[in-house]
């Protein structure tokens, strides 16, 4: 194991900010995908991007 391994608790759970934020966005955008074909593509890319910006605060709060 390396150190960075050795140093992260095993509770961690920031990385699941990603995948949640990614099928929210995916669920939204199946909703508006019969209206906008854009939409769906722009409710997955915010998805994923909110997850990134919530992962991100808590693997400070770490």
């Amino acid at each position: 194991m390396d150190k960075q391994a050795k140093d992260k608790p095993l509770n961690d759970r920031s990385t699941w900010a990603i995948g949640g934020g990614t099928l929210l966005g995916l669920g939204i955008g199946l909703v508006i995908l019969p209206y906008s074909a854009l939409g769906f593509v722009g409710a997955l890319i915010a998805g994923l991007g909110l997850g990134l910006i919530i992962s991100a605060i808590l693997s400070t709060r770490c």
